[in-house]
């Protein structure tokens, strides 16, 4: 199962009304062929399933995609913490095309809406 490069975009929310391409999130994960993530890829390929978290005036975090217990997937910048983990509302229930819309309740605890903008393969 190939991995794929999926690039998140803030959506429209009160304080930028058309979204923003300079805040969001590109990150490495197994998908089906629906387009989910897959737990068990991931277990197979978890070193190379990275991410990175860019937001306009703030240095760019990179870190890892995590799958908890259950069918939790957080993006975790520090293992030795679960403080700066940014957990993802769903994510094993979402697909990752282009287009659909997904929610990651980020360090300021504060949840906020990313619309897809593109899946490509890493390979």
């Amino acid at each position: 199962m190939p991995l794929k490069r999926i690039r998140l975009e803030l959506a429209r929310n009160p304080e930028f009304p058309n979204g923003s391409s300079h805040h969001g999130y590109e990150f490495i994960a197994p998908l089906d062929d629906c387009e989910h993530l897959v737990a068990a890829e991931w277990a197979k390929e978890r070193d190379r399933c990275s991410v990175k978290r860019f937001w306009a005036g703030q240095p760019s975090e990179f870190g890892k995609l995590v799958h908890r217990r259950g069918s939790a997937w957080v993006f975790d910048y520090n293992p030795s913490v679960e403080s700066d983990d940014e957990p993802g509302f769903k994510f094993d229930k979402h697909r990752f095309v282009p287009g659909e819309y997904v929610s990651i309740t980020e360090h300021d605890h504060v949840q906020r809406a990313f619309r897809v903008v593109s899946v490509e393969d890493v390979d």
